[in-house]
């Protein structure tokens, strides 16, 4: 039961949920801009076919009352009388204590975590993904709510990765090709290509933008050596923001620079925060590759010390072992993660086998997107 009341000369609606007890209150602009009827979107596609200009400045609302669950606002001007879902409207209020004063916030749908996770790898075998619907779901949304998510029972076979991309987008081709092969070679021109261990690391961090996603897939595995860790780069930031707020904030405030020139014909250089914050404090990336950090110029002079005392300090809590979630590839598994967030890394290898990755990208919207389909879907039947 919702009950809804007019004020300040038809400016604002107050729609109140009995249930809940809440109110929340609505700008006539805000609700006319919204509105769903089909003289203001698609009925298709849901597109809002006017534009702000179509609707008048001093606009207000001389009408309100709710009949059989409906709410029909009647507007001044000829935008006439309007039918809103109060559920839909409560769902999207704006009117609400944020809760977000502290820098480095996360959604709800976003969990962080450490070495905790070791004891649920979120994982599902290729043969339940490729079967689509509640598998493929879960799956997804275990990605999309930890950064990563594993995949066995693979077909072992060269490019079985874009059989694994066809799940849920489209490959995202680089200078390093639509895959690329990690294992040793001569001269390389990466040192991914190579034997050594590699510090837990975001990939592409000169480019604007970065892959979002990352695909790594097992072929060979004989190699003494060679496992693969994973670490929450959210929880790194949080942690470091909980130990030293004013570190938090320089590394967030003051963008790094990265730099990759590995061939004659590619030199890519980005300037991005090594913690990146929407503007409302919302923590929305993290780039941290040592190996690919160019000279730092965007730091004042003054706070240079300091910086540096706070990017040691975040590369120590990503180095810690509390951190990291651990695990070996074998011939057909792979792990997909949110390169935005998640760091991975590599122990080194060597020895007379051989390892054997095939990796590419993609992008996180696609993924998203078929995991919102399937879910809705799934509410649907």
């Amino acid at each position: 039961m919702f009950e809804c009341k007019l004020a300040e000369d038809g400016q604002l609606l107050a729609l109140t949920d009995g249930r809940s007890a809440e109110t929340a209150r609505f700008h006539a602009v805000w609700l006319r801009d919204n509105a769903m009827d089909e003289a203001t979107r698609a009925p298709g596609n849901g597109q809002r076919l006017i534009t702000l200009a179509d609707i008048p400045a001093d606009l207000r609302m001389t009408g309100a009352a709710l009949s059989d669950g409906v709410l029909n606002i009647t507007f001044s001007g000829d935008a006439g009388t309007i039918a809103f879902d109060p559920g839909w409207l409560m769902a999207n209020r704006y009117d609400r204590q944020q809760g977000r004063a502290v820098r480095g916030w996360v959604g709800p749908e976003i969990t962080c975590w450490d070495r905790g996770l070791n004891a649920k790898l979120p994982t599902a075998s290729f043969a339940a993904l490729e079967s689509g619907g509640a598998p493929l779901r879960d799956w997804l949304g275990a990605l999309a709510r930890y950064g990563f998510a594993h995949m066995s029972d693979g077909p072992v076979e060269n490019g079985a990765l874009m059989k694994v991309v066809d799940l849920f987008g489209y490959v995202r081709e680089t200078n390093y090709g639509r895959q690329f092969e990690v294992r040793t070679e001569i001269n390389p021109t990466n040192l991914a290509y190579t034997g050594l261990g590699l510090q837990a690391h975001t990939d592409n961090p000169y480019r604007d933008p970065v892959p979002t996603i990352q695909v790594l897939y097992c072929l060979e595995s004989s190699a003494a050596g060679g496992d693969s860790m994973v670490v929450d780069g959210f929880a790194a930031a949080r942690r470091l923001r909980e130990e030293n707020e004013a570190w938090f904030d320089l590394l967030a405030d003051h963008c790094a620079r990265f730099e990759y020139a590995g061939s004659d014909d590619t030199h890519l250089v980005a300037r991005r925060p090594m913690i990146e914050l929407a503007p409302d404090g919302e923590l929305t990336s993290v780039r941290f590759n040592n190996r690919s950090a160019a000279p730092l110029t965007d730091v004042p002079f003054e706070k240079m010390p300091a910086y540096y005392d706070a990017y040691r300090r975040f590369g120590e809590i990503i180095d810690d072992p509390a951190m990291e979630v651990s695990f070996r590839l074998e011939p057909g598994e792979c792990f997909v993660l949110d390169n935005t967030r998640v760091l991975h890394a590599r122990k080194a290898y060597g020895g007379t086998g051989h390892r054997w990755l095939q990796g590419c990208y993609a992008d996180r919207d696609s993924l998203l997107s078929r995991h919102r389909v399937l879910s809705r879907q799934h509410t649907a039947a």
